[in-house]
């Protein structure tokens, strides 16, 4: 058999293919973003998956930038809403509007882009922060008894401040189980802050130049759908989800103690889609247990609701998630 009709070499080449796509889009982003490698392979994961993200930082840690940088990359419609109390459902989803003929016509919102930055999204009113449920959820938007579907690929990376409690309306339980990941942005070391002041102090940043059509983008996509899951890592994922339910057979007296809500469905679901992204991303055509690992606590963390004691205890979802791997094999 000659290697052009070798299942096996084929699948190679693609995964080297796809390799170097991403290898690609990292180093655009790197010309942009300094540092910050695990945030910005975690929103790629995110990208390739075709799921929604949770990026939390403190001012200046270049949130913004960096989600902008990765639509440029991509050659993606990219919008951006400032969340603030004031804001409407209507300034998202956009309004039917009274014409000159006197008809009404819809005016299409921010959200009609193929990436939606919600920056601090906590400040607006939960009526507003629910309007993206039904884009995050099924993809399009109802105004006046009319749907209109978006176009794919269809992402919202939202921010959050996490020093800030005054005026903020922390996200319900529902819309947070639609963000694949919760990621955190740490601070640069100083090595790194001295190359982000040097790259500053002079002409204004130039984003990454388009790189992939959107076809291209879906083509890469859909290797990672296609991308098989070993029957041990899809168990081990439902394994460590049903332990972190308090109600659950499964779970430790520790998760009993200090969890009030454990992850769901979606939380096992998106443990082995991350996982198979993160195999692909190092070359291999199938996920393991350990990619489920190295991407528990971010898809989890958001999803583990300590109580009431864990609290006075000191005890957050990233010790309970800990834990939680720890003790499941």
């Amino acid at each position: 058999m000659s290697p052009s009709t070798d299942p096996t070499f084929a699948v190679h080449e693609r995964l080297h293919a796809f390799a170097q796509s991403v290898a690609q889009i990292r180093e655009a982003l790197h010309r942009v973003v300094i540092g910050q490698d695990r945030a910005i392979d975690q929103l790629l994961v995110c990208a390739l998956t075709g799921s929604h993200a949770l990026l939390v930082g403190v001012p200046g840690l270049a949130k913004t930038l960096m989600v902008k940088s990765l639509a440029c990359a991509f050659d993606w419609r990219f919008s951006r809403v400032q969340f603030t109390p004031d804001l409407m459902p209507s300034d998202i989803t956009g309004y039917e509007l009274l014409g000159e003929d006197r008809r009404m016509s819809f005016r299409r919102g921010p959200v009609f882009a193929n990436l939606v930055l919600a920056d601090e999204i906590n400040r607006a009113t939960p009526k507003t922060q629910s309007a993206l449920l039904e884009a995050m959820a099924e993809q399009h938007v109802s105004v006046g008894g009319v749907t209109y579907p978006l176009d794919d690929p269809f992402l919202v990376v939202a921010t959050q401040n996490p020093i800030e409690q005054e005026g903020t309306y922390p996200l319900p339980e529902a819309q947070l189980d639609r963000f694949m990941m919760e990621i955190h942005i740490d601070y640069p070391s100083p090595e790194e802050e001295e190359r982000v002041v040097m790259m500053t102090s002079g002409a204004a940043l130039k984003l990454p130049t388009p790189m992939f059509s959107r076809e291209q983008f879906l083509s890469l996509r859909e290797l990672v759908y296609a991308a098989p899951v070993p029957s041990n890592v899809a168990a081990y994922a439902v394994r460590v989800c049903g332990r972190s339910r308090p109600t659950d057979a499964r779970a430790s007296k520790f998760v009993k103690d200090y969890v009030a809500w454990g992850a769901g469905p979606r939380g096992s679901q998106n443990l082995v889609r991350a996982a198979k992204a993160v195999a692909m991303l190092g070359g291999r055509p199938a996920p393991t247990v350990d990619d489920v690992r190295s991407v528990a606590t971010a898809v989890l963390r958001h999803r583990v609701l300590p109580n009431h004691r864990a609290i006075g205890d000191q005890v957050g979802s990233v010790k309970i998630i800990e834990t939680i791997l720890a003790e499941t094999n």
